[in-house]
């Protein structure tokens, strides 16, 4: 054994007789098969997980999928898969809109749903939209609306379905995806097919070398050679993140390598539950379990990774009715488990804690994830913010009145007064000063999660400009690195001038995470304001560099970066890296308008016109592209063309009143004013929106239609009650109209 673990620890790669050619045994790695021959049992017990099956080459003890000539059609698009010589094989659409065949390589995850790679040229492994529903029995694709267009971003033979860029970083052991920029080929290689023991535990090479000395060196004991394990391990993975840098691993600080996803409004509800697939962090580090100390392995195996109970017993290894000594802040203690509390038939479905408490919400159509914010449930709140409960989503005959009211008769009053933060968070639509003090309360309570503190200073940014810069300098100098990460994306939202005071200090901090978010914020700032904050400033670039660098196939990170090189005022290299975004995801058209609107601000209205055309050329039936073309040809004054490609935004997004004003402001410009104001009449009486009525109202004053300009005054007081100016305008209007002469 002594001999077969030294030559593997310094291997350099896999056997000749592996199957898989992307495994290779990087540096400091071994061949997983070494730590298996010691830690038996361990291996045994993790080799039933689902992370033992999170990849694998296909073959008939992997493939759970039919592949019998099974033919599935979805929205006209056709899809076959059959096998062949023992290998199984997919008909569908490619990346030209023909029926082409491909080979499955690999499997992808294991339950509810598996998923399958096939290769489709310069090293990409490109995972199918249509995949198998390990309950159902059934294929189903998991897109949503209708397909998009073949070798689009979206389309399954696009960048959003590329594992080497998406997915590579969870299903393997050390995965590198080793991208070449210069010729846009990867030469993707990993450890271990699947995740594997060095996943959590780290390289093992020391360790094996640890193991081989034996006895024979006891001052060596005390130091195995492993990483230490704690849940920086499986949030490194269950998260919703950003991957800085490369070379995580185990027992390395999380913000060092990623910057998650703080509480937005696009990924969470406004009482902090999931809403977009956001895995466990976001959810835990809300959650009063985190804060006492409780981690992944207090309730998971580690190596089985299923639950260490079951059902309510689970919890009552913590919620006892006596306290237990390890819970020193906080006290878990009370009957729960009991139908005093749960008001629910022991043993069924509304007795259980974590259908209450940690309800589910369904992912990839098929995936049930379970909340980890371990929420009340408040449909009070479901009421009024249209937040989810866990009462309404098991009784779906009833609405959240009753079972407020149920909730009143079992517990009082009381449960209503809770703290929450769902009233601050909810107020980005609001933009009033309560909402304002409530964000600032949050920000301000050390005794909140890091998680939701550095949300709110971002969200508080969003609403109170410029009066928020005390507020960011001050979240900049909080003990907890979450906050000021939040502090650091807020200061995107305060004048530029402002920036430097409010975060300036963050170029230095401990986190990776921190420094690029605070070198990003700063990238527009003059040379001359950092003074003797200049060398904080250049090391925290290197930061943001590397990550660009470590996420060199990622079209959006490249041309977010040619915007700070504009800051930066290195137009070159800025306009490279646009072109390198647009190279790297044609289809995208957020690359398209970035590189439009780089050459607008430059002066180049001509390339920023034709940027605009190049992007509709590739997607028609995007309005923001026809607008922003819109805008361009104004620009050039070639006003016909402008409102054509203005009408065709307003046919596209008819929601848009940006859309529809600019589009009247061009016709009036032509002389057509009338046009204009009927089409603002016609929007006028579908809704309710100032910035149509106060157009409406602007030409009807100027073709010197009163009655008309009267209507729209009104409509205009009713939408602005406290617009005095409005009330004077009304008065001689009607004064005007009665008396004509």
């Amino acid at each position: 054994m002594i001999l077969f673990l030294g030559r593997s620890a310094f291997a350099d790669t896999v056997p000749a007789s592996s199957p898989d050619p992307r495994i290779s045994i990087h540096n400091g790695f071994v061949d997983e098969t070494a730590c298996a021959s010691c830690h038996q049992d361990q291996a045994a017990a993790f080799k039933r997980s689902h992370h033992a099956n999170a990849m694998a080459l296909a073959n008939d003890t992997t493939v759970r999928g039919d592949f019998n000539n099974v033919r599935y059609e979805h929205d006209g698009i056709v899809t076959t898969f059959h096998r062949r010589d023992a290998r199984f094989f997919v008909k569908t659409e490619g990346s030209d809109g023909k029926e082409t065949e491909f080979e499955v390589r690999y499997t992808f995850a294991y339950e509810p749903l598996q998923q399958y790679l096939v290769e489709t040229g310069a090293g990409r492994l490109q995972a199918l939209d249509v995949a198998w529903d390990t309950t159902g029995k059934q294929w189903f694709w998991l897109g949503n609306d209708t397909p998009r267009k073949p070798g689009s971003t979206y389309h399954w033979t696009g960048p959003f379905y590329r594992w080497n860029r998406t997915c590579i970083d969870c299903h393997s052991t050390d995965p590198q995806a080793n991208f070449q920029p210069a010729t846009n080929e990867y030469k993707s290689t990993y450890v271990a097919t699947s995740i594997g023991c060095q996943s959590c535990h780290g390289p093992g090479a020391k360790h094996v070398a640890w193991a081989a000395k034996g006895q024979d060196h006891p001052g060596d004991q005390a130091d195995p050679g492993l990483s230490r394990v704690d849940a920086n391990a499986c949030l490194a993975c269950h998260s919703r993140r950003v991957r800085l840098r490369d070379g995580y691993e185990p027992g390395k600080p999380f913000l060092d390598y990623f910057s998650p996803a703080l509480l937005r409004s696009d990924l969470y509800f406004p009482d902090g539950q999931i809403r977009d697939e956001v895995f466990e962090y976001g959810s835990f580090q809300q959650s009063k379990m985190a804060a006492a100390g409780v981690t992944c392995l207090d309730c998971h195996r580690p190596h089985e990774a299923g639950l260490k109970a079951e059902g309510n017993a689970l919890c009552t290894q913590c919620h006892t009715q006596t306290k237990l000594d390890r819970f020193v802040k906080q006290d878990p203690s009370g009957l729960f488990d009991d139908p005093s509390h749960t008001h629910h038939p022991v043993g069924s479905a509304g007795a259980q804690c974590a259908n209450c408490h940690m309800p589910e919400r369904t992912y990839m159509k098929v995936d049930p994830r379970r909340d980890h914010s371990f929420v009340i449930p408040r449909p009070d709140l479901s009421m009024t913010f249209s937040t989810p409960n866990a009462c309404t989503t098991c009784h779906t005959d009833k609405d959240d009145d009753w079972a407020a009211r149920t909730m009143d008769r079992w517990y009082d009053f009381g449960w209503r007064n809770r703290p929450t933060i769902t009233h601050a968070f909810a107020a980005l639509e609001n933009r009033t000063e309560a909402a304002e003090q409530a964000l600032r309360k949050l920000v301000n309570d050390r005794n909140q999660p890091g998680i939701i503190r550095g949300s709110a200073i971002t969200r508080l940014s969003q609403i109170a400009g410029e009066d928020v810069t005390a507020d960011i300098h001050a979240a900049s100098s909080d003990p907890d690195p979450l906050v000021r990460l939040g502090a650091s994306e807020a200061a995107s939202n305060i004048p530029p001038e402002r920036r430097l005071d409010a975060i300036g200090d963050l170029l230095g901090d401990e986190m990776r995470a921190v420094r690029i978010a605070a070198a990003t914020a700063l990238g527009n700032t003059p040379a001359e304001v950092f003074g003797s904050q200049r060398p904080g400033f250049e090391a925290a670039v290197e930061d943001l560099r590397s990550y660009v660098s470590s996420n060199a196939d990622f079209a959006e990170t490249q041309s977010n970066y040619g915007f700070f090189l504009f800051g930066q005022h290195r137009i070159p290299e800025a306009e490279g890296y646009f072109k390198r975004a647009i190279s790297l995801d044609p289809t995208l058209e957020g690359v398209h308008v970035n590189l439009a609107e780089f050459y607008r601000a430059i002066g180049q209205n001509d390339k920023a016109e034709q940027a605009y055309a190049e992007a509709i050329s590739v997607s028609p039936e995007r309005a923001e592209l026809r607008f922003g073309h819109g805008l361009a040809l104004v620009r050039s004054k070639r006003l016909d063309d402008a409102i054509v490609e203005l009408e065709q935004a307003v046919r596209l997004d008819p929601r848009s009143p940006r859309y529809k004003t600019t589009l009247t402001v061009a016709l009036d410009s032509i002389g057509k004013t009338q046009e204009a104001l009927n089409r603002l009449d016609h929007w006028a009486s579908e809704t309710s929106d100032p910035a149509i009525s106060g157009l409406a109202l602007e030409y009807s004053l100027k073709l010197q239609l009163l009655p008309q300009a009267l209507k729209f005054a009104e409509q205009l007081a009713r939408l602005r009650p406290q617009d005095q100016r409005i009330s004077d305008l009304i008065r001689r209007l009607r004064e005007a109209t009665t008396n004509p002469n």
